[in-house]
């Protein structure tokens, strides 16, 4: 039995159904959101706030063009962040867009949903679209897919890593905030510094600095081996024209694979020396202060569909969407309180859903009945699920006690959960049944990676689930997915190579549009964890189309449930370690806090402290280059 919440059980056969004797089975009453600044003494009674907490306005926190502004309250006084508001700020409407049109646009117009990463919404938009046709991929078709969606994770991990987290930590920064690091650093010898090349935890630092450290600058050149990789499968980057229902249109050749995989040896040598680069780092905060565990912290909740299908297991078919979301290379699955409750695709949807009691949107199920009452299995769903959602947007004024943000609350089970590309290592390493393969394997308490000889010798790592999930555990993970990510890309290749052999050269399989009505939805991940496309069609268009992100999750706000969503849970609490006087703390740990979950590029942050405005300024975006 994996939910708790939810009005759903499991009879003797494994089958879900509603619980017997309960009327309304998913109604809730909406609790208050929960002050966090003052305290209530004797009813009605209101104390003053201590003459410490400062209200501080960190906007733009950019997710694309600036779109996420976070509000947090600072207690300069206990030197913790004490309350916090995410506000996505840009209504994008790409539902509304879709709603009528062929189910084929889907792949177009969802790509430009991110303007970083999307090779991933036009695939799991072909992925909802196939399943609703009744169609699959032949299996190179499938493993052309996989290997695109390996360059596309190579774009995203260095960018993040090198030029959006990495300077948080870099000698520019600390030089402000904790001079006394620095001194540290410079005696402090880094313990993989012979295969990594950085003498010192110091020489680290002065790599990350932005625009001239070393790490930061070869950051852009990583992110063009991605872009490279994904070109050869896709025909271009970003924005595929290629990936289509029934696999790619791509013309494939023997060259392609040869030139792929000399891109992809380039990432073996990377991927050994970025993992030992962010231990290093790592270790190094945490020997200096054990409170930087806490910076970011949150309950280990996470969220993931699983990414990279097995060729032999995959059929397209929501039937058969446990079988092969399990046969995944990456593990979907949910994580509550460091424990894997479920990995199957089945019980993830059933238990999904979106609430917008504070959110810019009007309750669609308080003007409209009920579309779908289950899945196309018979499993129970709720009027929150996608399927059932229509978005209607309500632009109102900002009011912290009720509307904020143009995000919704997803919640599963009616609990909090975030994703990431740590999360694919976490639920693939506790779910422990991965394939026998030469490359990686789960320990049921980490993940084993072997990368072949490229530039640099063979070499074994070994990523350990942590206690706790936090900014820099994220971070570390985030370093670990490019070996996890380079091993599942070998996998791929050594497929699609024999596939070739043998003749199976066949990349498409042909379809027509049902005009009867279908449900479906596409199970996939991004850069930045969990991305699920829900999708109902009748006459050969689309009814209503719902697109749900990573950062759909993690930039949540308050539920109805009176429950902070995960970037906002993360900064309370956040200790502020700054060694500086209150006047010049820059609220870094709360900023590191936020983009450990890599909310996107590019970054630029003003921070309104009440005695001017903070104004910090990151390019990190390659395409400015160009």
């Amino acid at each position: 039995m994996c939910f708790k919440n939810l009005p759903i059980e499991f009879d003797d056969s494994g089958k879900a159904r509603l619980k017997e004797g309960v009327s309304d089975p998913f109604a809730f009453v909406d609790k208050p959101v929960e002050s966090y600044v003052r305290r209530q003494d004797g009813p009605g009674a209101m104390v003053s706030a201590p003459p410490k907490l400062r209200d501080w306005s960190i906007d733009p926190v950019t997710r694309v063009a600036g779109a996420l502004a976070v509000h947090t309250t600072l207690d300069l006084e206990n030197r913790v962040a004490v309350d916090a508001y995410s506000r996505a700020m840009l209504f994008r409407g790409y539902e509304v867009i879709l709603q009528g049109r062929d189910p084929r646009d889907a792949i177009d117009i969802s790509s430009r949903a991110c303007g970083v990463c999307g090779g991933v919404h036009a695939t799991v938009s072909s992925l909802a679209i196939e399943q609703a046709f009744g169609i699959c991929p032949p299996p190179l078709g499938v493993e052309v897919r996989n290997l695109g969606e390996v360059g596309e994770m190579f774009y995203d991990r260095p960018l993040h890593l090198g030029l959006l987290a990495g300077p948080d930590y870099s000698t520019s920064l600390l030089s402000v905030t904790n001079p006394e690091l620095i001194g540290r650093a410079e005696k402090t010898l880094a313990p993989h510094g012979d295969l990594h090349g950085y003498r010192t935890i110091k020489d680290m630092m002065d790599a990350l600095n932005p625009l001239t450290g070393r790490v930061y600058l070869e950051a852009l050149e990583w992110t063009r081996v991605g872009r490279i990789m994904c070109m050869l499968m896709y025909g271009k980057y970003p924005h595929p024209s290629t990936l289509v229902p029934g696999g790619v249109s791509t013309t494939i050749s023997t060259s392609s694979f040869n030139e792929y995989y000399t891109q992809l040896g380039k990432i073996f040598d990377f991927a050994k020396v970025i993992s030992r680069f962010w231990d290093d780092l790592v270790e190094f905060f945490y020997e200096a202060n054990p409170a930087y565990e806490q910076v970011g912290a949150r309950p280990t909740n996470l969220a993931q569909v699983g990414i990279w299908d097995n060729s032999d297991v995959y059929d397209a078919t929501y039937a058969n969407v446990d079988r092969w979301g399990n046969a995944r290379y990456a593990k979907p699955g949910i994580i509550i309180d460091n424990k894997l409750v479920t990995t199957d695709l089945t019980a993830i949807n059933m238990g999904f859903e979106e609430f917008v009691s504070h959110s810019f949107y009007d309750d669609w199920t308080k003007s409209a009945s009920q579309r779908f009452s289950s899945d196309p299995l018979g499993n129970p769903i709720s009027a929150y699920h996608p399927w059932n959602k229509t978005t209607l947007p309500r632009p109102s004024g900002t009011n912290f006690k009720e509307k904020y943000t143009w995000d919704t609350a997803p919640r599963w089970d009616r609990q909090v959960v975030e994703t990431g590309a740590y999360g694919q290592l976490w639920t693939t390493a506790l779910a422990k049944n991965t394939d026998d393969n030469p490359f990686f394997e789960s320990t049921g308490e980490g993940l084993r990676i072997t990368l072949p000889r490229h530039g640099l010798p063979e070499d074994e790592l070994y990523w350990k689930v942590p206690r706790q999930i936090n900014a820099l555990e994220r971070n570390r993970a985030r370093a670990y997915s490019m070996a996890f990510t380079a091993a599942i890309g070998m996998n791929c290749m050594l497929k699609a190579l024999n596939y070739w052999r043998r003749g199976e050269t066949a990349v498409h399989t042909k379809f027509k549009i049902p005009k009867d009505e279908r449900v479906a939805v596409g199970f996939w991940e991004a850069g930045r964890g969990w991305l699920v496309h829900h999708m109902h069609m009748d006459k050969g268009k689309l009814v209503n189309y719902q697109i749900t992100t990573p950062s759909t999750l993690n930039a949540s706000p308050r539920d109805p449930f009176g429950q902070l969503g995960p970037y906002e849970q993360a900064i309370v609490g956040t200790p502020l370690l700054e060694s500086v006087a209150d006047d010049q703390v820059k609220g870094i740990d709360v900023l590191r806090a936020i983009r450990s979950f890599d909310p996107c590029m590019p970054c630029t942050t003003h921070m309104d402290t009440g005695k001017g405005v903070i104004v910090r300024e990151v390019n990190s975006c390659s395409c400015t280059l160009e």
